[in-house]
């Protein structure tokens, strides 16, 4: 099944993807792969750098708190901080709270540094990218998010997987190499399937999972198998979990979220059934709505939907045509 089999459809929805956000850091693939180019940026003074720990970074009232990269990896080696590695996350395209062409670092740190050591200023905390998205620019978040998948990785691939040995650090924090095999690893994304379904009479149908009366609703998800094609998936996911039959469907755009590793890639898909049937595991309460019945359902409290910060919100908007106002506390 493909939007190739209802032509009207597809010119629709061929003209109806989401905008595509411009890339916020030139991550510098070629100049990471020089042996030592990390210690070259940490000891020329001109660089900045994150700090991470557990999937929490340092930040402030205003977004991502950055340091002299120099000034804080000497402090890292003296402080009682564990294990410490130097990635190379790029160098910011536009301004911001960094100035445009600033060198990123990031540190990774298996002990919370305490705010007011260290050289870190003590109105500073530790958050995860939840807490803070929704106050951070651009730049932050793309340097939120690229940290958290960078820093995921080599927090669960330290050894090869090919005989167990424990693996170096390569290419600017990018490849882990097995001294012992010479085998090359490299960071791993999962592909995911996110898709509003939108019924024969143009309702839209969200799902969610847990109690059979809690109030959230979203689109539906789900990984990509071995073997299978995106819109495969699309068409397995929506009938294992709903039951619903997908007769055609289309890309619109994606999203990373690597909580741990994830890269989500949103569709809209049209079926004929107008009857859902929740599989009772993965999805435990199914709804269709028109436009003005998720308006009203949101303002009332009845249900909540995702957030602005997921591709989830974009999805559920793009189908509606416009933004849904939440709930004002």
């Amino acid at each position: 099944m493909s939007y190739t089999e209802s032509p009207a459809l597809a010119n629709h929805l061929m003209d109806t993807v989401l905008p595509v956000r411009p890339a916020m850091v030139d991550r510098g693939s070629a100049a990471r792969m020089k042996p030592g180019m990390v210690e070259e940026l940490i000891a020329s003074g001109s660089a900045r750098a994150m700090v991470i720990s557990e999937r929490k970074a340092l930040v402030t009232e205003n977004g991502l708190w950055f340091g002299d990269a120099t000034t804080l990896w000497n402090a890292l080696q003296e402080a009682d901080a564990g294990a410490v590695t130097a990635i190379y996350l790029g160098t910011t395209l536009t301004p911001s709270s960094l100035a445009e062409g600033t060198p990123v670092l990031l540190f990774t740190v298996n002990q919370p540094l305490a705010p007011g050591t260290v050289t870190v200023p003590s109105d500073v905390q530790w958050a995860g990218f939840r807490e803070v998205a929704a106050r951070l620019d651009a730049i932050d978040a793309a340097l939120f998010i690229e940290a958290s998948a960078i820093s995921n990785w080599h927090a669960n691939h330290t050894h090869c997987p090919k005989c167990g040995n424990p693996t170096d650090i390569e290419a600017g924090g990018w490849v882990r190499r097995c001294p012992k095999d010479n085998s090359e690893h490299y960071p791993r994304t999962d592909p995911a399937i996110i898709v509003t379904v939108v019924g024969p009479d143009g309702r839209l149908l969200l799902g969610g999972g847990g109690p059979a009366d809690a109030r959230n609703y979203s689109t539906l998800a789900g990984f990509v198998e071995p073997g299978e094609s995106l819109e495969q998936a699309v068409v397995r996911e929506i009938g294992e979990e709903v039951g619903v039959r997908v007769t055609a469907c289309q890309y619109l755009g994606s999203q990373s979220w690597p909580f741990p590793a994830s890269l989500m890639l949103g569709f809209t898909a049209t079926t004929d059934d107008a009857v859902a049937r929740p599989d009772g595991v993965e999805v435990t309460r199914a709804r269709w709505f028109s436009r003005e019945e998720l308006q009203e359902a949101v303002l009332s409290g009845e249900i909540t939907i995702s957030t602005r910060l997921s591709i989830a919100r974009s999805l559920i908007e793009h189908w509606y045509g416009g933004v849904i106002e939440d709930l004002q506390p």
